[in-house]
């Protein structure tokens, strides 16, 4: 193979040729002659026997061109990008293929450039971090959560105030028409929860058994964009009401719901867990601030092919997740009033953050030299096996090396950043007055 013509057009785009020689054009013409005779019916031979000069004779000589470049195509590509020493984003475009009557073969190729980055700061960036402050009231709130999912449900025949759950159906109407994901039967709801659409569970309060009502919202501005701000009517009909009767706060609830004997002792568990938890979120937060502020102060014109890759990737995450509950992507899409080109809209800024993010991790492994000793990759290799109960080898035969040192390395640029940051401590009330 031969490569020629690279060039960059801007600064996004690279584009080349590559010579084939007629021997290894030869070589994948005749595995797509292989690959398809058993498909090619030709009268006065078996099915699958046909020589290949009959078949190109009866269909043309160019009749395996197309399967032949398939299989040439991504061989010249990592060619020219070894050689040439070439560093591209995204799956190349073959723009062009040119056969010669010596069976010659040209391929060109049109894909996208990786970017040229300029680093700005990304040691010591200051960023704001929350101040951890748990309270008795935190834990009283969680006790009482506590003491919600531990009572004594009871159906009544009374009207229904805040802290019932009611069992209903609803049918909604936008504009005298049902929409999309406005309808359920048997859904269980607890007033004053804020689960639904604001003002819908307000209008249920006093309704029992047996009732019917027409409830009247307006979703709010920032809701789901076929149904932000519209008015709709839901036709309500509640099949039950029900009251929780809730346990005492003492040692007995304690010992029923935890291991410990007395409520204090599970009140200082539920407090440390509890700092546990925000401090978690908090420093998660802080590390997301810092990045932030990292990559804005990163140059640097993203590719839309990086971008769309990573829209794929996360649709395919949120779609193995739905899985997990029994519902695919396309079905929540459906119940949510959205089409793929909207739900793309809503994922593309968390694509673009993910390969900024990407980006600059990658050129601070390149700026600080940082390396992957052979013992680090070992352990790092043994810590995955370990973490998923299956043998080193199984990890090496699965996951390439090449991909487990870039992630190795980028860990070490990350940790760069976040030992060198500096927090800015906030409390909630100055957060507040912020916003």
């Amino acid at each position: 193979m031969i490569v020629k013509n690279v060039e960059r057009p801007d600064n996004k785009t690279i584009t080349f040729q590559v010579e084939v020689s007629p021997e290894e054009f030869e070589e994948s013409l005749s595995g797509a002659y292989l690959k398809n005779r058993k498909n090619i019916a030709v009268a006065g031979f078996r099915k699958g026997k046909a020589p290949r000069m009959v078949i190109e004779g009866m269909y043309g000589a160019n009749v395996f061109y197309d399967d032949a470049i398939e299989d040439i195509g991504p061989k010249a590509f990592e060619y020219a990008v070894t050689t040439e020493e070439l560093k591209t984003v995204g799956r190349p475009e073959i723009t062009n293929a040119d056969v010669s009557d010596d069976k010659a073969l040209e391929l060109s190729f049109n894909v996208a450039a990786y970017p040229e980055i300029t680093l700005g700061q990304y040691k010591g960036i200051e960023a704001e971090k929350l101040e951890i402050n748990i309270t008795d009231a935190d834990v009283d709130k969680y006790l009482e959560e506590m003491r919600k999912r531990n009572g004594r449900q009871t159906s009544v025949e009374r009207e229904a105030v805040s802290g019932d759950i009611v069992v209903l159906d609803y049918d909604g109407y936008l504009d005298g028409e049902r929409f999309d994901g406005g309808k359920n039967e048997n859904q269980r709801l607890e007033l004053g929860s804020n689960t639904f659409v604001p003002g819908f569970e307000d209008q249920m309060v006093g309704m029992k058994a047996g009732d019917e009502r027409d409830i009247n919202i307006t979703f709010p501005e920032d809701y789901h964009e076929n149904l932000a701000g519209k008015a709709v009517v839901f036709k309500v009909k509640v099949h039950e009401v029900i009251e929780t009767e809730l346990p005492e706060l003492d040692d007995e609830f304690a010992k029923d719901v935890s291991e410990f004997d007395t409520l204090d002792e599970y009140k200082k568990v539920i407090m440390e867990e509890l700092v546990s938890q925000r401090t978690k979120a908090v420093d998660e937060d802080f590390g997301v601030n810092v990045m932030t502020k990292a990559t804005e102060n990163m140059t640097c014109d993203l590719p839309d092919a990086m971008i769309e890759e990573r829209m794929y990737s996360i649709m395919n995450e949120y779609d193995r997740s739905l899985m997990n509950q029994g519902m695919r992507l396309e079905e929540y899409m459906r119940l949510s009033g959205m089409d793929p080109v909207s739900f793309q809209n809503i994922i593309r800024p968390q694509a673009e953050a993910q390969v900024k993010t990407d980006l600059l991790l990658a050129a601070i492994a390149e700026a600080e030299n940082i390396q992957i000793s052979d013992e680090e990759l070992e352990e790092s290799i043994k810590s995955i096996a370990d973490a998923y109960s299956v043998s080193v080898e199984q990890i090496k035969a699965s996951v390439p090396v090449d991909s487990m040192i870039d992630d190795m390395r980028k860990k070490k640029a990350n940790d760069i950043i976040m030992e060198t940051a500096v927090a800015v401590a906030v409390t909630e009330e100055t957060e507040a007055s912020a916003e």
